[in-house]
C-alpha cells in the first residue's frame, strides 16, 4: 500500500451551499470538478487521508500535526453552523511521523496546537469527500515559514511512514492559488496575479513538481497565493514517482484562483528525486562561480564545518589561487557576502570600507559572518551547506552627492549618515525600483528619521555571482 493519489483542491467556504446560498452558481466548474474528485476518493476508499491546510496552527519556525485522537467543527464562522464534522484523526500514524521526525531533528511535532477546532481549509475538501466516502481518518498538518525545500522534505517523510504502516492513504493539498486576481475581488488585483495562476496550473498540470521550487518568495508573496506550502508538501509525498496528472478546473472569477488537479503514482522514476535534483544544480551554480565567490565559499565551508579560518594566502587551494585576479591580495575594498538558501536571504554581511589588509582577507572574514554572525538569523549548520547560493559584492570608494537625483538603484548603492548613525543600501536590489525607496530603506536601516536631517554618498559595486 502507500500513497494512492494526490489531490490539488481550493477551500473557499462559499462553495458549500449553505455559505454560499446561491452564489456558488458562479463557480460551479469548481463545484463539478470537486464532486470528481470526491467520487475518485470514495472508489480508493482510502484508510488515511492526509491534508495539509494553510489555515491550521501555523508557525514559522515549526510545521504542526494536530494531535489527539480527533476533532470537530463547523462552518459557524461563515453563517452555516449546521454544517458539522466529526473526525478521527490517524493517532497512530502522527505518533509514528512523529518519532521519525525527531529523531532526525525535523522541525515538526504535535506541541503548540492554538485551535482544536477543523480549521476550513479542512472542512472544505471533507464537505466534498464526505458526501461519498465517511471512511478513514485524516491526519491535518499544518504549513511554515521554512524554504519550499524543507515542505518537500515533510512530504517525503509522510510517504516512508505511510509504506512502513501499510496504509491506504490520499493526500489532500489544500489551498487557494492568487487571491489577485480581478480588481473588484476581496483583495484587489496584482500584475503578478495571474502570471502566478498560469504558472501553477501549468506547473502542476505536468506533473512538474520540481519546478515548483523555482517561485520566487518575492513573487509568491505579491500574488498573495494560499496554497504554494501545501502543494509543495505533496509533491514530496511522491518523491521519485511518475505520476498520472489529470487538470480538472481553474476558475477565477470571484477574483480568486481555484485550481483541481489530481496526481496517480504510476512507479519509480529516478529523474523525480527534485530534492535531490535541486542540490545538484546548486552544486553546478557553485562551480560555475568566479574566483572571489568560491574564496567566500571556501571561506564559510571551512568554518562551518572545522571552525577554521581560512589564512592568507597559505590556506587558499592552489587551483583556487591561480585563478584569482592579483588584486584581491593586493588591494584594499570594503565588501559585502550575501548567502541565500531555495531563494530566501540566510545572511549578509558587509563592510563599508576596507577593515582587513587585502580584498581576499576582506572576503574571507565577512563570509564567515554572514554565515555565523548575522543577527537576524540562526548561525548556518553544516547539513545547509548544499543548498546554499553565495554572493560576493566589492564595493568602490563612496563618493558625496547633493541630492536623489544623483542615484541610479541599478548602478549605485547609497550610504545615508546623520550624525552617528548610518545606512547602506547595495544597488539593483529586487523589488526596489526608485531612489526614494532606495533611500528610505537605507534610513530605516540605520536608525535615522525623516525629519532628521543627512547626508547622501553613492557607491558602484562589481557584483560577482
Amino acid at each position: 500500500m502507500g500513497i494512492l493519489a494526490g489531490f490539488m483542491v481550493p477551500h473557499p467556504p462559499m462553495i458549500v451551499p449553505d455559505v454560499g446560498r446561491g452564489s456558488e452558481r458562479q463557480v460551479q466548474e469548481t463545484i463539478d470538478a470537486y464532486d470528481k474528485v470526491a467520487k475518485e476518493i470514495a472508489e480508493l476508499k482510502p484508510e488515511t487521508i492526509i491534508i495539509t491546510s494553510p489555515h491550521t496552527t501555523m508557525y514559522s519556525d515549526y510545521f504542526h500535526i494536530s494531535p489527539g485522537a480527533g476533532a470537530k467543527g463547523d462552518f459557524g464562522d461563515f453563517r452555516a453552523s449546521k454544517v458539522t464534522f466529526d473526525e478521527k484523526y490517524d493517532y497512530e500514524l502522527v505518533n509514528e511521523l512523529i518519532d521519525v521526525l525527531q529523531e532526525d531533528d525535523f522541525p515538526a511535532g504535535i506541541e503548540g496546537e492554538r485551535r482544536k477546532q477543523l480549521d476550513h481549509g479542512t472542512m472544505v475538501p471533507l464537505y466534498f469527500i464526505r458526501k461519498y466516502y465517511d471512511g478513514g481518518k485524516i491526519v491535518r498538518i499544518g504549513l511554515s515559514g521554512y524554504p519550499l525545500p524543507d515542505h518537500y522534505r515533510l512530504g517525503m517523510y509522510i510517504k516512508e511512514i505511510v509504506e512502513k504502516l501499510g496504509r491506504k492513504a490520499v493526500f489532500v493539498a489544500s489551498g487557494d492559488l492568487s487571491h489577485k486576481l480581478q480588481d473588484y475581488g476581496p483583495y484587489g488585483f496584482a500584475p503578478e496575479g495571474p502570471v502566478y495562476d498560469d504558472r501553477i496550473m501549468d506547473v502542476m498540470g505536468r506533473g512538474a513538481f520540481g519546478e515548483l521550487f523555482d517561485f520566487d518568495e518575492d513573487f509568491c508573496d505579491k500574488a498573495a497565493e494560499c496554497g504554494h506550502r501545501s502543494f509543495v508538501i505533496m509533491a514530496g509525498a511522491f518523491d521519485g514517482m511518475a505520476v498520472k496528472v489529470n487538470k480538472y478546473s481553474h476558475q477565477d472569477v470571484t477574483g480568486v484562483g481555484y485550481g483541481i488537479c489530481s496526481f496517480y503514482p504510476e512507479g519509480e522514476d529516478s529523474g523525480r528525486y527534485f530534492l535531490d535534483n535541486k542540490k545538484i544544480e546548486v552544486l553546478r551554480m557553485k562551480e560555475g562561480s568566479d574566483g572571489y565567490v568560491k574564496l567566500a565559499w571556501a571561506s564559510l565551508e571551512s568554518y562551518i564545518r572545522s571552525r577554521k579560518r581560512l589564512k592568507v594566502p597559505k590556506d587558499i587551494p592552489t587551483e583556487l589561487k591561480d585563478s584569482l585576479p592579483d588584486e584581491i591580495f593586493s588591494k584594499r575594498a570594503g565588501a559585502f557576502v550575501s548567502i541565500h538558501k531555495n531563494g530566501r536571504l540566510r545572511g549578509c554581511i558587509g563592510t563599508i570600507a576596507p577593515t582587513r589588509d587585502s580584498i581576499a582577507e576582506e572576503i574571507i572574514q565577512n563570509a564567515i559572518s554572514a554565515s555565523t554572525r548575522d543577527p537576524r538569523f540562526e548561525p548556518i549548520t553544516v547539513d545547509e551547506l548544499d543548498m546554499l547560493e553565495v554572493n560576493v559584492d566589492i564595493l568602490g570608494e563612496p563618493e558625496d552627492i547633493e541630492s536623489i537625483e544623483q542615484l541610479d538603484v541599478k548602478k549605485y548603492g547609497v550610504i545615508v549618515t546623520s550624525g552617528y548613525k548610518r545606512g547602506l543600501l547595495l544597488p539593483d536590489i529586487e523589488g526596489i525600483d526608485d531612489p526614494e525607496t532606495q533611500v528610505s530603506i537605507a534610513m530605516n536601516k540605520g536608525g535615522i528619521r525623516p525629519s532628521e536631517k543627512y547626508s547622501l554618498q553613492r557607491f558602484e559595486v562589481v557584483r560577482h555571482k
